[in-house]
Order: structure tokens, then C-alpha cells, then sequence
């Protein structure tokens, strides 16, 4: 069986280190707010190249505390893409503000800056552009947007860690960037896990006292806050990670060239540009057919896991619709109809994304 990833191969390979440091911490007795997610903070700050780095429970927490801590809420208007995962939208409810679902370019899948535009209007508060798949969204036209029109702007991260714009880490362009550790990610723990970059010193202690209950001293609370914490175990194994995430993305993106290189000239078929290397980072290999139903049998009958990221647009969502379902946003629709993601992993290699094309192109 090949499955979209192979958590197991790579626990295999760091085995050893990873039990050392969960050894470690047991030891220790230290599990909330502890050295090493003292110590992954300081890090992750140094590999994105930002002033401050706060870990939290979870991606969707990451989200929700960077609007919270930006003072975004009701009577707000935050533009986002249709096509992501549901809890980027629901990050912008949490805090009572309507999201603004737009269109994305068809071929990035990312936000249509132009569609940006044309959305603003004097309730915009902010922008989340969703670094979707690993590839960085345009954010010279959406930085432009925002700075022209006194918006904040929230980078969604969750799939894009350690991807490149103009030689910067995504999270670090705009006002706070918003990551997940969720184990399938390109960095990812063994549980829940998130994390907020910013450059900000106000932002970065008002989302430090928002996830600890809103104290920032024991026992003294200044404000309404939340219990979202990483915790000390998972921070160790992130560490032990982080120092080999750079290399996991390599294989990543010479896994998703070879997939083009394999791939090209079938009909009815397009595959994902290849930005630069650094500049895409793959979490997830998506194409686009037509007869993707297809595919996915033949693929599931030779014990191949693909899947649809995603399959439905947060506008025609059931709990959207009622608001968004009149909406006409084309590209959007169009690719859920047609996407298909295929396995993607560093350890992945050549000799199974070449059974995976042979099926491929043997059905079409």
C-alpha cells in the first residue's frame, strides 16, 4: 500500500532521537509551558527570521488568537479564499466578524488578488491569504492591497512551513502568520499543535496572555482568554524536526518534480507549476482532471491512497450556504469538481510515484 503519508517511515528514521526527548521530558515532570517549548519558540523564530514565535494548541487556535489578539470582531469584514480548510473560516466567526469568501487563480489555487479588490469594502478589516498546498500566495498584490487600504493582514501557514516569498518565510510578511503541527504537516507533532509569528512586541504578549487563560501572572487574569497551549512533548519532537525541515521540503518538491516529469504530456491532465525551488514546499501534489473519479479507482484498486482537498467551497458549505450559496465564484468551483491529490511524503521516492503515474497514465 502506498498511503498519502508515511508517518511511520519517518518516526522509524528518528527513533532513536525522538524517545530521547519524550524520555526526557517524562523525566523531567515539566508538561505546560515548559523549557522546550521555551526553547521551540526561540527557534522557530530564528529558522523563520521574525521577532517572536508563540506556540498554541492548534492551527485553528493560531487563527483564531491572532484575530483576537488584532482586535478583529464584530461589525468586522475579513476576506479569505473559498477553497481551504473549513477552519480558516471558522477562526473568523470565533471572534465574530463574516468572513468573505472569494475566488482563487485556477492555476495557484491561491487567492485571486483581484478578486481581493472587488471584494473590499468599508467593513474590511483584514485579509487571510491561505498559503494553499505549500505554495505561497501573491503576496506583493495582496501585501499592496492591504497596505493601500489600512488593512491588517493574517497569513494562513498551516501548509506552507518554510516556504519562500522574495527570500522571506511565509508568516513573517504580514502582521502574524498562523501555523499548524498537526502530524501530517510538513512539520508535524504527534498530536495538535500551532503556532503565531509576528514582529509585532504588542501582538506577540497579548497573544502570549490570550492562550494561558488570559494571565499574565499565576492566578492573576486581565482578560478573557483561552487554554491553548503546546504542550513540553510535543515541543520536543518538534524540535527534534525543525533541524531537518528544510531537507524534508527538498524532497518534497524533487518528489513533485518528478511527478511533472512522469506526468507530462497526458491528456486531461494539468499538474502544479514548479515555482523555484524554496518557493513551494508540496505539502500536498494536487492535479486536475476531469475523469478524476476514474483515477481514484484505479488507484484504490492497486492500493494507492489519493484524496480531494478539497471537495466542497466554504460558500457552498452547509453551514454557509444559507449566506454564501448565491455566490458565483468559478474557479473555485470548477477545481473541487476536477482536484486530486496524490500521495506526498519526503520519504516517498522515485520507484512508487512511478507506479503511481504508470496507473495514471494507463486511464487516460
Amino acid at each position: 500500500m502506498i498511503p498519502m503519508v508515511d508517518l511511520k517511515q519517518q518516526y522509524a528514521d528518528l527513533k532513536p532521537e525522538i524517545d530521547a526527548a519524550i524520555s526526557a521530558v517524562l523525566s523531567s515532570s515539566q508538561f505546560i509551558l515548559g523549557p522546550n517549548v521555551a526553547a521551540f519558540e526561540k527557534e522557530t523564530a530564528v529558522f523563520l527570521d521574525c521577532e517572536f514565535a508563540i506556540s498554541c494548541g492548534s492551527g485553528t487556535d493560531a487563527l483564531h488568537l491572532a484575530l483576537a489578539g488584532l482586535g478583529i470582531g464584530p461589525g468586522d469584514e475579513v476576506i479569505t479564499s473559498t477553497f481551504t480548510f473549513i477552519a480558516t473560516a471558522e477562526a473568523i466567526e470565533y471572534v465574530g466578524a463574516k468572513p468573505v469568501f472569494v475566488d482563487i487563480d485556477a492555476d495557484t489555487f491561491n487567492l485571486d488578488p483581484a478578486a481581493v479588490e472587488a471584494a473590499l469594502t468599508p467593513a474590511t478589516r483584514a485579509i487571510i491569504p491561505v498559503h494553499l498546498f505549500g505554495r505561497p500566495a501573491d503576496m506583493a498584490q495582496i501585501q499592496a492591497l492591504a497596505i493601500a487600504n489600512n488593512l491588517l493582514l493574517i497569513e494562513d501557514c498551516a501548509q506552507s512551513f518554510g516556504a519562500k516569498v522574495d527570500g522571506k518565510r511565509t508568516g513573517t510578511i504580514g502582521h502574524a502568520g498562523c501555523f499548524s503541527f498537526f502530524p501530517s504537516k510538513n512539520l508535524g507533532c504527534y498530536g495538535d499543535g500551532g503556532l503565531i509569528s509576528t514582529n509585532d512586541p504588542v501582538l506577540a504578549e497579548r497573544i502570549q496572555v490570550l492562550r494561558n487563560h488570559g494571565s499574565e501572572k499565576r492566578y492573576e487574569h486581565s482578560m478573557i482568554g483561552y487554554n491553548s497551549r503546546l504542550d513540553e512533548i510535543q515541543a520536543a519532537i518538534l524540535r527534534c524536526k525543525l533541524t531537518k525541515i528544510d531537507g524534508y521540503n527538498a524532497a518534497r518538491y524533487l518528489a513533485a518534480k518528478h511527478y511533472n516529469y512522469s506526468l507530462a504530456g497526458i491528456d486531461d491532465l494539468l499538474t502544479p507549476e514548479l515555482p523555484p525551488p524554496g518557493e513551494h514546499v508540496f505539502h500536498q501534489y494536487t492535479l486536475l482532471s476531469k475523469q478524476r473519479d476514474k483515477l481514484m479507482a484505479a488507484l484504490k484498486e492497486a492500493d494507492i491512497t489519493s484524496a480531494i482537498y478539497y471537495p466542497i467551497p466554504l460558500h457552498q458549505q452547509k453551514v454557509f450556504v444559507s449566506k454564501y450559496g448565491q455566490q458565483n465564484l468559478p474557479n473555485a468551483e470548477l477545481v473541487t469538481q476536477t482536484c486530486l491529490s496524490l500521495p506526498m511524503y519526503p520519504e516517498l521516492g522515485k520507484p512508487k510515484i512511478d507506479r503511481i503515474c504508470d496507473i495514471i497514465s494507463k486511464q487516460l
